[in-house]
């Protein structure tokens, strides 16, 4: 049963207890830009502390984006994918430091480009599950 009262954080937890994976990373990305923008906005206002708990909000979400790789079955693709969770790890780190919102706007753009991958990756196995269903 739920122990959340809060409608918007049933739905959500709903959402998230029964997505599939694709799903749940394109939803991790999501969650990364939203708080990447919110640390954007906090340093442009000179909310240091909430930008630095923001962006360790979207350091946790690429470690676990980053450790659930299984790289022995996901070979260059997944070695690939750790080198840029690294890179955007290492990035975070270098604009949580300077507080810089210009950091913060390279780490959205290439984020949101990796998530048009992960759209796209869904999009394309959705007429293969359409196609299990039927039969």
């Amino acid at each position: 049963m739920f122990s959340e009262t809060n409608p918007y954080k049933r739905y959500r937890q709903t959402q998230v207890e029964t997505a599939n994976p694709l799903d749940l990373i394109i939803m991790m990305y999501d969650g990364a830009v939203k708080f990447l923008n919110q640390a954007k906005t906090a340093m442009e206002e000179k909310q240091i502390e909430q930008a630095h708990n923001l962006i360790q909000r979207v350091h946790r979400i690429i470690e676990e984006l980053n450790f659930s790789l299984n790289m022995e079955a996901g070979g260059e693709v997944a070695a690939n994918l750790r080198q840029f969770y690294n890179y955007i790890d290492a990035e975070l780190s270098r604009a949580n430091m300077r507080k810089s919102p210009q950091l913060i706007d390279g780490i959205i753009r290439l984020l949101t480009e990796m998530k048009g991958s992960w759209v796209e990756l869904r999009e394309a196995q959705k007429p293969k599950q359409q196609a299990v269903a039927a039969k």
